[in-house]
């Protein structure tokens, strides 16, 4: 599969990013509120061009991938996320997609990650039928693990990414 399905939910648009969006993507990751739990760094404009063509490349390669989480009145960058193979070296991760999701501030303590990755992980089950699918979160990100818990990720164990601990959890397939 090489097309980025669109997915509808009440509020958002899943798509393909488009040329159009970067400049609210690069912003998006250029704040600090954003990156605090991802990384912790701030990410300039080059990192996040990287970054943002990759969302592409997974598809293309793996068969899924990130989508772009846009409002379905304004079309507006909203996040991102989806699930997706980064090669992290953790053990716990290989062979599973793995979850992920970030949405810019003026959005958050909305409910639009939840439904965003409620839509991600019904497509998931449906189309890409993996046994179960991963996700990991920096210690106290309270808001993810929240969110993960809604989704009904479980704690499975611990490891590290690029020299900061995470936890990883994982949510079976609900068609399994």
């Amino acid at each position: 599969m090489t097309g980025i399905p669109v997915i509808e939910t009440e509020r958002l648009r899943l798509r393909a990013p488009v040329l159009g969006d970067f400049d609210a993507y690069a912003t998006m990751w250029a704040d600090e509120r954003v990156t605090a739990f991802i990384g912790g760094t701030p990410r300039t404009r080059n990192e996040s061009w990287t970054r943002f063509i990759g969302m592409h490349g997974l598809w293309a390669l793996c068969g899924f991938g990130y989508w772009l989480f846009a409002d379905r009145q304004t079309d507006a960058l909203v996040g991102v996320g989806g699930l997706a193979n980064f090669e992290r070296g953790i053990a716990f991760l290989e062979g599973m997609p793995e979850a992920g999701w970030a949405i810019a501030p003026d959005f958050w303590g909305q409910g639009l990650v939840t439904e965003a990755m409620r839509a991600v992980l019904t497509w998931s089950d449906t189309v890409l039928k993996a046994p179960a699918v991963r996700c990991i979160i920096e210690p106290g990100h309270g808001a993810s693990e929240h969110v993960a818990a809604k989704l009904g990720f479980i704690p499975i164990g611990q490891g590290a990414h690029a020299g900061t601990p995470v936890n990883v959890y994982a949510r079976p397939c609900a068609m399994a």
